[in-house]
């Protein structure tokens, strides 16, 4: 602590650090908790014959936040696989990712570093359709790179290591960077997939769109089913709730600690504003009783215990006012009760 008993500047900045990261943290998890409950209260409707009635009778012949699960169907044409033969999709993803080895000069260590050095992603218009054939409903999936989990499967990967010569690779230790080489990947959303979609569902003259909600929930075009995307959430939601239990205790215990020695700080205030008052009355009643009795010795009396004979000089303060046992008696650090000055070493006074 600082005089005063203000905090010092390290215990107010970690005071201020550990609040705002709890308040980070907790807005993390009340973000999270808010999609977990929107995601949760979201109406499950099927893709069935009954889906177009069911958008009649809603407001506005809208549902702002459903839940339906399909199959992915091209509306036109499929995009083809630059890689694997026969493999059709609506979504394609191509990546170009470039893999080295970095040194670091604190850790004195190699470090993996990846950078994206080239991606595109090409889309075609697709519906999501009943697994079962002859229903003839359909739903239009809109602006699905918007979605935020937009499971893309893997279909081709390839790793083309870099060739180096030995000038390069000198080269390289001195530079701090060591390429090892190019990643090559191929991501689509297959025709026939099996997904999941949360967003609004709406009526639009003869089609039935889903697309991007509009009160700020998440919109999902998943490859698992409901429940399993539901329970990630609530995971998710669970770790976050354990990080502002754990950041809100760190940040009670440094106020605990700040407090504890503000506390303390008073309270030895207190008790030497008690000593002085103390020790003011004292001397009040001895020179009371001084000019009361004119006598010599109280003069000389010790101001602690007012029967001894003062026979100390406190130094380097000077003052003459203790017996030695009264010395002997006063608490670790020895201080000078007149002045409160810590004493350093004390010269016995011999009165002839």
């Amino acid at each position: 602590m600082e005089g005063g008993g203000r905090p010092s500047a390290a215990q107010a900045v970690l005071l201020v650090a550990s609040t705002a990261l709890t308040a980070l943290v907790y807005s993390v998890y009340r973000q999270k908790a808010r999609v977990a409950r929107g995601l949760e209260g979201a109406r499950r409707v099927r893709l069935d014959g009954d889906l177009r009635a069911v958008l009649l009778e809603a407001p506005g012949r809208c549902v702002p936040y459903a839940v339906i699960e399909g199959v992915v169907r091209s509306v036109k044409e499929t995009l083809s696989s630059q890689f694997v033969e026969n493999c059709k999709g609506v979504v394609q993803r191509l990546t170009l990712q470039e893999h080295k080895m970095v040194w670091n000069r604190t850790t004195h260590l190699w470090n993996d570093y990846e950078k994206i050095i080239h991606q595109r992603t090409n889309t075609t218009p697709f519906d999501l359709v009943p697994q079962e054939e002859g229903t003839g409903v359909t739903v239009r999936v809109m602006k699905p790179l918007d979605a935020a989990e937009l499971s893309l499967e893997t279909v081709y990967e390839k790793f083309h290591p870099s060739v180096q010569s030995f000038t390069d690779v000198i080269g390289h230790y001195i530079s701090g960077e060591r390429p090892k080489g190019i990643q090559e990947t191929e991501q689509m959303l297959k025709v026939g997939t099996a997904l999941t979609g949360v967003g609004e569902l709406v009526l639009d003259n003869t089609t039935i769109k889903l697309q991007p909600p509009k009160q700020g929930m998440p919109y999902y075009l998943s490859s698992v089913d409901f429940h399993t995307l539901l329970q990630k959430q609530e995971s998710n939601v669970r770790f976050w709730k354990i990080l502002t239990v754990i950041f809100g205790f760190a940040t009670c215990a440094v106020l605990f600690f700040v407090l504890r020695k503000q506390y303390r700080h008073h309270r030895e205030r207190r008790h030497l504003k008690q000593m002085q008052d103390e020790f003011r009355q004292a001397q009040e009643r001895l020179m009371h009783e001084m000019n009361a009795e004119g006598g010599e010795t109280l003069k000389n009396a010790c101001v602690v215990c007012l029967s001894n004979t003062k026979s100390c000089v406190f130094l380097e303060c000077g003052h003459v006012c203790s017996c030695s046992e009264c010395y002997q008696a006063l608490p670790e650090p020895k201080r000078c009760p007149i002045c409160r000055q810590a004493i350093s070493r004390v010269v016995p006074l011999y009165n002839s």
